[in-house]
């Protein structure tokens, strides 16, 4: 008994000789966040800055497609919602993937697929032509956010674990406005076409650097027996110093039973969590690509400029993006039910403070994109902590098929909104902040379901308990 002990105790240590079975989901949950472990969750955060700029590089090219083939604007509607369409598709396809063959090569296969999707838009010549390419991109973009996020999860000890998962959706709007960056200088030099060339032949040109430079999650290699020796290299670069003869497990892996995925998030443990995350994502996601689709037509139908309105729906990224270095740190201060759910209740009071800011056609926006602002960034500081706390409560062997499950009942939610948001807009704007509020509330009751929240860091279990 107290040899056995000793090696549960040396087997928490950041630096050390350990042998027999190692728990490796323990021994990375409680050791240091090394400078190597950062730099591959950054490069995951890459790659879903690309996915941010190919899920919109449509909305950018719009006014110079209606131009070159003479057809009006809602011809690309149905093109929008099929884009949304193949991210709920990509996502849980995407996440078996990660779950069956290595969190890695879904990743890179899904950098790869929307990047030569993009390319291949570039050709096209017709409406048809890209909606067909259009699916194809959004099950590129949906698979590699849910991959990237278990990737920097399972790259983290378990007190950073929610800011490296954030720091990768962070990157969905950060890819956004820099393709706005890029389109603000390619569309009028070269065109959409070159745009559409450029978006593609980036995140090409990252997939190859992934297959060199990103190894595959530690906590997968666990539950490979061929996978051994790699893991047992991989943790020697990170500092472990493991026997040649040492065999590996991850006992943060519970709940999945060898059961299916989908069986497996609504085993008895994983159920109520899995129901509270699939009503909050769907609300969530619905309101946010409202808002993604129609902001702009929202404002310029109540006399605002295109140039204005256009800013409106940047300053909506902006304030997502300053709403996720908030949160983060508020998480990692109170744990994650209290400001997610206050955050929920906040996007909702902001969506009807919009509506209370007077103006007129000819007076100063200001006020207004103020609060839109406030509006986005709750909303997506919402957003993004929900990937996060996906990736908490899942555990290993479910955890890319959780986050991408979840991300595509968001999705879902998404496309109906694409769909419905021109009745919304069609019925005014009082009805359409009304409905992003409503939307809002429903997310709070998800989330307040949940049980298994993200604790404070100083709350953190100590080294050597099973964690999940």
């Amino acid at each position: 008994m107290g040899e056995a002990g000793a090696h549960r105790r040396s087997r928490a240590k950041s630096v050390g000789r350990v042998s027999s079975a190692i728990d490796v989901g323990a021994l990375l949950d409680h050791s240091p966040w090394t400078a190597q472990q950062k730099r591959w969750t950054i490069l995951a955060a890459l790659a879903i800055i690309f996915d941010g700029f190919d899920i919109q590089i449509l909305g950018f090219a719009i006014p110079s497609l209606i131009r070159e083939w003479h057809v009006a604007r809602s011809a690309f509607g149905p093109v929008l919602a099929l884009g949304l369409a193949g991210m709920a598709v990509g996502s849980p396809l995407a996440g078996y993937v990660g779950d069956r063959f290595g969190r890695r090569v879904a990743l890179i296969g899904c950098v790869g697929l929307f990047g030569l999707a993009t390319i291949a838009s570039s050709l096209v010549d017709g409406v048809a032509g890209l909606a067909v390419l259009r699916v194809l991109t959004g099950m590129g973009a949906g698979g590699a956010l849910p991959n990237a996020a278990a990737l920097a999860a399972e790259f983290a000890p378990l007190r950073r674990r929610h800011a490296a998962v954030l720091l990768t959706i962070v990157c969905v709007p950060l890819g956004g406005m820099v393709g706005g960056v890029i389109a603000s200088q390619v569309l009028p030099a070269l065109g959409w076409r070159a745009l559409y060339g450029i978006g593609g032949a980036m995140p090409l040109g990252f997939a190859i650097l992934l297959w060199l430079s990103l190894p595959e999650s530690p906590r997968f290699l666990a539950r490979r027996p061929e996978g051994r020796q790699r893991l047992t290299e991989l943790l020697r670069r990170l500092g472990h110093a493991v026997d040649p003869g040492s065999t590996y497990e991850d006992r943060t892996n519970v709940a999945a039973d060898g059961r299916a995925p989908i069986r497996a998030l609504f085993g008895t443990a994983l159920a109520r969590d899995t129901v509270g995350l699939w009503v909050a994502y769907f609300f969530c996601l619905a309101s946010i690509y409202a808002i993604f689709g129609w902001l702009p037509t929202l404002l310029t139908s109540q006399g605002i400029s295109l140039a204005t309105a256009t800013t409106g729906l940047a300053v909506y990224n902006l304030g997502g993006v300053c709403g996720v270095v908030m949160w983060t740190l508020l998480i990692s201060a109170f744990g994650s039910r209290g400001p997610m759910l206050a955050g929920a209740l906040g996007t909702a009071v902001s969506a009807l403070f919009v509506l209370l800011i007077p103006f007129h056609a000819n007076g100063s926006p200001v006020f207004l994109l103020v609060a839109v602002g406030l509006n986005g960034l709750l909303a997506n500081a919402v957003q993004t902590s929900m990937f996060a706390l996906a990736a908490h409560v899942y555990p290993t062997a479910v955890r890319s098929s959780g986050v991408a499950y979840a991300s595509a009942i968001g999705r879902t939610g998404g496309v109906i909104s694409s769909l419905f948001g021109a009745v919304l807009i069609q019925a005014g704007p009082a009805v359409f902040w009304w409905a992003m509020a409503v939307a809002m509330v429903a997310v709070f009751a998800g989330l307040a379901w949940v049980r298994n929240h993200v604790v404070a860091v100083g709350e953190q279990e100590p080294a050597g308990a099973t964690v999940s």
